[in-house]
């Protein structure tokens, strides 16, 4: 009888019990929205320059810049160099709480996939060890990007309008700032106008797809194959990966900064709309420019990518390491 019970016992023992398997999901949970915050920093720190020479020439034609070195010196000329860094506030902010959602959800979607598709625990085949497979991750890349999208939207809607005002002088630009345009956009066209370009943004963001499945694929080759430690390897991975995202998702970018700096009209006093519809902003692209209309400003991106988003990974894995729990 004592023998059953202290084998009952030990087998008690070694079952975790409901509360403590909540506490560390929860636990899982918190870390990925804890360190995006620090993503996000890092990303607007070294990404910023190259997003405001890339939408620049996403949303002029060729007479006003010939490319991106003559966009970079023409801003620096006439702009100095805080002009490079012209609508920062917005995704400073923006991107911290951006990068703490996309993050923190892309945790909890990569895990409840896990449990409860790729891994279920009532299936016969279950085993606790088994990793998310890379399309599993490339599936919660989607559903990460569509829930930050109701952030991401608005913010890169003003960021968008303040990075195309191209006057030195403040007084002679449409907005003075982040708050400004906020403010006037809000005024005349309410939450649907500062929500311009939600549809596009969500279109753009199907693509995290092909970033956080080949971030997974990198991830294993790298850890099977090389000797890197595993911040290089979330280095570059990370780098890698947003290459691969840029390479499959650019021209619907190109065409949602297209809707996002077209005219509002009405009060805002900036002219008449343009785009309507998504399909009109992306035929209005071939027509000017052909196919290459889609990759215009896509070398400042390329080169974006990499650095940005390799240091927005090596420190978003770096304190998801670092964290309790």
């Amino acid at each position: 009888m004592d023998a059953n019970l202290k084998e009952h016992q030990q087998q008690a023992a070694a079952v975790p019990t409901a509360a403590p398997v909540a506490a560390q999901k929860a636990a899982a949970n918190y870390k990925g929205f804890v360190a995006g915050v620090f993503s996000g920093i890092a990303k607007l720190s070294v990404g910023h320059p190259f997003d405001t020479i890339k939408v620049r020439l996403q949303t002029t034609d060729a007479s006003r810049f010939s490319g991106p070195l003559q966009c970079v010196t023409h801003t620096i000329r006439n702009e100095g160099i805080l002009g490079l860094y012209k609508g920062a506030s917005p995704p400073l902010v923006g991107w911290m709480f951006m990068d703490s959602v996309m993050l923190g959800s892309l945790t909890v979607y990569r895990r409840l996939l896990r449990d409860n598709l790729f891994n279920p625990p009532w299936h016969p085949l279950h085993d606790p060890a088994r990793p998310l497979p890379s399309h599993g991750h490339g599936l919660a890349g989607i559903l990460a990007g569509m829930t930050v999208s109701f952030i991401a939207a608005p913010v890169e809607h003003v960021k968008a309008r303040l990075q195309i005002q191209y006057a030195a002088r403040k007084e002679e630009r449409m907005y003075k700032g982040p708050i400004d345009c906020l403010k006037k956009v809000y005024t005349h066209h309410g939450i649907r106008g500062v929500y311009h370009g939600l549809g596009a943004t969500m279109l753009f963001r199907s693509f995290f797809f092909f970033w956080w499945g080949t971030y997974d694929v990198f991830s294993k080759w790298m850890t099977q194959y090389t000797q890197m430690s595993t911040p290089a390897i979330n280095f570059w991975a990370g780098g890698l990966s947003a290459q691969v995202f840029w390479l499959t998702s650019y021209p619907s970018d190109v065409v949602k900064q297209r809707i996002m700096t077209d005219n509002l009209g009405g009060g805002v006093g900036d002219g008449v709309r343009r785009f309507p519809r998504w399909r009109d902003a992306a035929v209005a692209v071939y027509r000017e420019n052909g196919a290459k209309g889609y990759w215009r400003g896509f070398l400042p991106c390329f080169l974006r990518a990499f650095p940005a988003n390799a240091m927005a990974l090596l420190v978003f894995e770096g304190v998801m390491r670092s964290l309790p729990g």
